[in-house]
C-alpha cells in the first residue's frame, strides 16, 4: 500500500494533469473547508495505468477539510456509479458507490504513512494530491466478486466458458469457481462426472 501510494504521489507531482486534485494545505485558514470533484470517464482515463479495476464511472466526491494547528482532517463522501467488468462474462456491470472515508494529514520532512488513515507530507510542498486516494476509496468499496445477477450474463461468453470448463475439468483452477459461474442453459449436454453422484440428492429449496 505504502509503495503504491508513494510512487503515485511522485508521479503526479511530475505530471500536471492531476493538478485539479491538489489541495493547498499550507495556505488554508484554520477551520472548515469544502472541496467538490466530479469523477467522470476523463478522471478514470487519467488515472488508468493499464491495470486499473475501474475504467469508467460518474460520481461526485465531497471532501470536507478541518484544519487545526497541527493536523488536517479530510472526510471523503463519494457517491455515484462505476462500470467494472463482470468476473464471469467480462461484460460491464454498473455498480453503485456510496462510501465515506477519513484521512488525517500532517506536515513532516518527507512523504510517509503512519497508518491507513494518517499521512505525512513534506512541509516544503505544503499541499496534497488526493487523486489516488479518491480512486482507492472507490475500489475498496466494491465487492470482491463482481458478477451480473443470475441469468443476465452474456450468453455467448457463458457458453464458451462452459465448453472450456468441460475440456479442462481436471484442472485445479476449476475448484475456485462456484456453480453460480456456470450458465447451464447454454450447454445442457455438458455433464461433469465430479457432480454425477449428487444428481439423486433431494434438496429442499426455501
Amino acid at each position: 500500500m505504502y509503495l503504491c501510494r508513494r510512487s503515485f504521489f511522485v508521479k503526479i507531482q511530475d505530471v500536471g494533469k492531476f493538478s485539479l486534485y491538489n489541495i493547498p494545505l499550507r495556505g488554508l485558514s484554520e477551520g472548515k473547508h469544502e472541496f467538490k470533484y466530479d469523477l467522470d470517464n476523463k478522471y478514470f482515463s487519467l488515472i488508468d495505468d493499464g491495470t486499473a479495476d475501474v475504467k469508467r464511472g460518474s460520481l461526485q466526491a465531497i471532501v470536507s477539510l478541518k484544519k487545526t494547528s497541527v493536523t488536517f482532517e479530510l472526510n471523503f463522501e463519494i457517491k455515484g456509479t462505476v462500470h467494472v467488468p463482470c468476473d464471469r462474462c467480462l461484460d460491464d456491470i454498473a455498480m453503485d458507490v456510496d462510501v465515506k472515508n477519513k484521512l488525517i494529514v500532517k506536515f513532516g520532512k518527507e512523504y510517509s504513512e503512519e497508518s491507513d488513515e494518517i499521512v505525512i507530507i513534506p512541509e516544503e510542498d505544503g499541499e496534497i494530491n488526493i487523486a489516488w486516494f479518491l480512486y482507492e476509496f472507490i475500489v475498496l468499496s466494491l465487492p470482491t466478486k463482481k458478477v451480473h445477477p443470475p441469468g443476465t450474463c452474456n450468453k455467448a461468453m457463458s457458453s464458451k466458458l462452459n465448453k472450456h470448463r468441460a475440456k479442462s475439468s481436471d484442472d485445479e483452477s476449476d475448484d475456485d469457481m462456484g456453480d453460480d459461474d456456470i450458465d447451464t442453459d447454454d450447454d445442457s449436454s455438458f455433464s461433469d462426472p465430479r457432480w454425477d453422484g449428487l444428481k439423486d440428492v433431494s434438496v429442499d429449496e426455501d
